[in-house]
């Protein structure tokens, strides 16, 4: 009986050192959090507020991430390309002028929502063209203007991001920001993602497969965003200041109307205009990444990514 009471006495004590240990790891994880939110929020360049939150367990903030707002180049790359021509209408929903001197049609309607076919480009007004930010073919540009949370997910698919406030169908969300490297170095990054599973090189393949993004270290809140096999978030190819259509800008604008609290995701093996990681360029076999397992959850899920 004594023995019996003393067990369950160290069995209780060691309980109580677990509970007290997990309780200082959560609490220090909250500041480490805390801080890290801080930090996005002051480097990020857009109006929406960015938040962070884990109540699933005690990962911190990522090590090694760097969070930017525009691309990053890298040696062999030349992201900045400045605009030679700009506009000089006073009007420029009616008038179209940037995009139909790129001989394509004006991406937007009267409430800046995307009106084309995925695949088409979009051409901003750039930095030579008269109009003001408050111009209708100005989106992209401005920013995200929504507070997204990057959360910890319950299903092991890690961090994932989800909006804070209802958006609309049609609506720009952000952009998809990282390094941008050479189809040599992708595929030599690649092999070495490979052994983790994880990837976050986006092909830049919307006239030629030379450049691709890597999100892995440089990135902004698409860095978190999850795959899924029913996306709520669309890609497109845009031009702004630089027009080369070799390094377009990679917008994701919403699918359909989207609740606040609802999990962002978009397609990572979207056709049509660029397309994330595996096996998307099909001219291209060298760029094949290995298989991962989709966690998705989406009633038509492939399984795979």
């Amino acid at each position: 009986m004594k023995s019996s009471k003393a067990s369950l006495l160290k069995n209780t004590k060691s309980l109580d050192r677990s509970v007290a240990d997990y309780i200082v790891r959560k609490a220090k994880q909250r500041i480490a959090l805390k801080r890290w939110e801080e930090d996005l929020n002051r480097k990020k360049t857009h109006n929406g507020m960015l938040y962070v939150e884990n109540d699933v367990d005690l990962e911190g903030p990522p090590r090694d991430f760097y969070y930017i707002n525009d691309y990053k180049a890298t040696p062999g790359v030349n992201t900045l390309g400045e605009a030679i021509v700009g506009c000089e209408c006073t009007d420029c929903f009616n008038d179209k002028c940037c995009p139909t001197e790129a001989g394509v049609v004006f991406a937007y309607n009267e409430h800046s929502q995307i009106k084309i076919q995925p695949g088409r480009p979009i051409y901003e007004c750039n930095s030579r063209c008269r109009c003001g930010p408050e111009c209708p073919n100005r989106v992209v540009q401005n920013g995200p203007p929504y507070s997204l949370c990057i959360f910890r997910t319950h299903n092991g698919r890690g961090w994932g991001v989800k909006t804070l406030q209802k958006i609309k169908k049609n609506s720009f969300v952000m952009e998809y920001v990282g390094e941008v490297i050479t189809s040599e170095e992708a595929e030599r990054r690649g092999q070495q993602y490979d052994n983790t599973g994880i990837t976050y090189l986006f092909d830049l393949d919307y006239e030629s497969d030379e450049f691709t993004v890597d999100a892995a270290r440089y990135g902004n809140v698409s860095h978190f965003v999850n795959h899924s096999c029913d996306p709520n978030l669309q890609v497109y190819n845009v031009f702004i200041d630089n027009l080369d259509v070799r390094l377009p800008r990679i917008a994701l604008f919403s699918t359909r109307s989207i609740k606040a609290g609802e999990e962002l995701t978009f397609d990572y093996q979207m056709k049509g205009s660029g397309d994330l990681s595996t096996d998307s360029i099909e001219l291209s076999p060298a760029k094949k990444r290995a298989r991962t397992t989709c966690r998705c959850g989406a009633a038509d899920c492939r399984g795979y990514l």
